[in-house]
């Protein structure tokens, strides 16, 4: 068919042009909206220009075709051949490509928003600033394509093969590469932010200066891959491979890296500040003047690891052994100021061999524990030994206690290190608990152990005349012991209640208020008083407090809100409410 017949017949409304040979026809700006051309032979043909917008191209070969800035927006070219084509800023917008054929293509600066490109075949494309945000890359094959500063923002290039594609400065935030082959690929300074690239292969990739922040990596091999000076911050690696790759001057804060493999990394001057390296493999790595401020090392493995010069500020430790780590000298400060590690460790020499692994095998078996008043001890006793069931066998031991101005540190020692930070926040939530338990049960355990009042002790045992005509009454506690045990609960229910949540403490109080009732005291000022008061006060500091407040009081079951607990609660709300409005 000649090439002005075609367009003459297309003028009269014929679109039907399927299987046409137009092999090296001259169709530049030609006019072929929603025309079928399918298995057209378009070899070499010069449609460059062309408005070719919801064309029906399925199988069509346009091998070695201009098509520069043709208008291809919703075109149908599942199956066709264009390779060697020139696609240069063509308009692709929305196109399906299914299995197509583009080797050696150019596509530079081409718009393929939104286009369909699954198992299509790019090995070499040239697709330099191409815009391929949102499309779908499934299984496609991509191989040394030039993908430098293109738009794959929000791409699927899941399974998709990239090896030695070229993506510098390339945008692939949020896009999906799970399970890409990315073997050797350059992507530096990629933008990879929030990408999801697990079970990704990138052995040997080159990723230095890449922004990888909040990345998914997880189970990914970057087996010796470059990735000197990128951006990881909150990124996770979990069961990640990343043997011998080169880390230097790389931020991972906050990095989720547990179970990750960095046998013989190089990390030297690493920000691992706050990461995450629970059962991590480190052996042999090169961690000389890395940052490991507020990092989590449990059961971190760092045989035959350099760790000279790292700064160890308030990291957390947890059955990590560094007998067999090599080092000189850490800073355990760091200066937010100047932006440098401080107070080096040990002053004017240098660490013995496994002085470390001593210093630190010591002091990871310790915590602190801040309780804000003087503790029971009997009630602390029960606590650790709760704890020491929970944590197979820790073996809790009081070292020291002190009375500081506006709370009690008591240090505890345990028979192996642990994870200080976890354990001292689990005991100051148990030991409440386990206080008001032992306030309510105090005579019952005494009895189970044996333990009898003294006659010097008048106080713990009222004496009464025997009233041989009436029931035999429960002995009370005497006026003194009353006051402090009036002043213990008080003390219990204000810290009950500025740390539970109102459905927790409404059942807890109850509880005490009951339990003070029992021993014959009264708890007026502490329905009236006492709770309003402290509802007021963590109301002002807490805003989320206020919203848990103003949902139980709506969700509240009918028994809370009628205990006597749950309706001071309830007028201490209302008053806070009227304040609220006030101000």
């Amino acid at each position: 068919m000649q090439v002005q017949d075609l367009l003459e017949r297309y003028q009269k409304g014929e679109r039907d042009f399927a299987h046409v040979n137009l092999s090296g026809a001259s169709l530049s700006g030609v006019n072929l909206r929603d025309a079928d051309l399918t298995g057209s032979n378009l070899t070499g043909a010069n449609l460059s220009w062309a408005f070719l917008s919801r064309t029906n191209l399925t199988g069509a070969c346009l091998r070695r075709a201009d098509l520069r800035s043709a208008s291809l927006n919703n075109a149908i070219l599942n199956q066709s051949i264009l390779s060697g084509a020139n696609l240069s800023k063509a308009d692709l917008r929305l196109a399906s490509l299914q299995n197509a054929d583009l080797n050696w293509a150019i596509l530079q600066e081409a718009d393929l928003s939104g286009a369909t490109l699954q198992d299509a075949k790019l090995d070499q494309v040239n697709l330099e600033r191409a815009k391929l945000n949102s499309s779908c890359l499934t299984g496609a094959e991509l191989m040394e394509a030039n993908l430098r500063r293109a738009n794959l923002a929000g791409a699927n290039l899941d399974r998709a093969n990239l090896r030695e594609a070229h993506l510098e400065e390339a945008n692939l935030r949020e896009a999906s590469l799970i399970g890409a082959n990315l073997i050797e690929a350059n992507l530096s300074g990629v933008y990879l932010r929030q990408a999801n690239l697990t079970e990704a292969d990138l052995h040997r990739a080159i990723l230095t200066g890449a922004d990888l922040s909040e990345t998914i990596l997880n189970s990914a091999d970057l087996s010796r891959a470059n990735l000197a000076g990128a951006y990881l911050l909150k990124a996770s690696l979990s069961k990640a491979h990343l043997l011998r790759a080169n880390l230097q001057d790389v931020y991972l804060l906050r990095a989720d890296l547990k179970t990750a493999n960095l046998r013989g990394a190089d990390l030297q001057r690493a920000d691992l500040s706050g990461a995450y390296l629970s059962d991590t493999s480190l052996n042999e790595a090169d961690l000389s003047d890395a940052y490991l401020l507020e990092s989590h090392l449990i059961r971190t493995n760092l045989d035959g690891a350099q760790m000279t010069g790292c700064c160890i500020a308030n990291w957390h430790l947890e059955e990590t052994d560094f007998s067999k780590v090599n080092c000189r000298y850490v800073f355990t400060q760091f200066n937010y100021t100047t932006k440098k590690p401080t107070d080096r460790y040990p002053v004017g020499r240098d660490l013995e061999a496994g002085e470390l692994g001593r210093q630190y095998q010591e002091d990871s078996a310790l915590l602190e524990v801040h309780l804000t008043e003087a503790p029971n001890w009997e009630a602390l006793a029960f606590t650790l030994a709760q704890i020491d069931r929970e944590g197979n066998g820790l073996g809790l031991t009081v070292k020291s206690y002190e009375a500081l101005d506006e709370h009690c540190l008591v240090r505890l020692k345990a028979n192996r290190p642990v994870n200080a930070k976890l354990l001292s926040r689990r005991i100051f939530q148990l030991y409440p608990e386990v206080l008001q338990r032992l306030l309510a049960n105090r005579s019952e355990i005494f009895d189970l152990l044996a333990i009898a009042p003294r006659a010097i002790e008048p106080d713990l045992l009222l004496e009464s005349p025997p009233q041989p005509a009436q029931p035999e009454l429960k002995a009370l506690p005497s006026p003194d012991r009353r006051i402090r045990l009036y002043q213990e609960v008080v003390r219990q229910i204000q810290h009950i209640m500025m740390y539970q949540t109102p459905e927790e403490f409404v059942q807890s109080v109850q509880q005490l208020l009951n339990y003070l009732s029992r021993q014959g005291i009264a708890t007026e000022d502490i329905q009236k008083k006492v709770i309003s008061q402290v509802i007021t006060q963590r109301a002002k500091q807490d805003k989320i407090f206020r919203a848990h407040m103003q949902r139980w009081e709506k969700t509240a079951p009918e028994v809370a809100r009628l205990s006597t607990v749950g309706q001071a609660v309830r007028l201490a709300i209302a008053l806070m409410w009227t304040e609220t409005k006030k101000l």
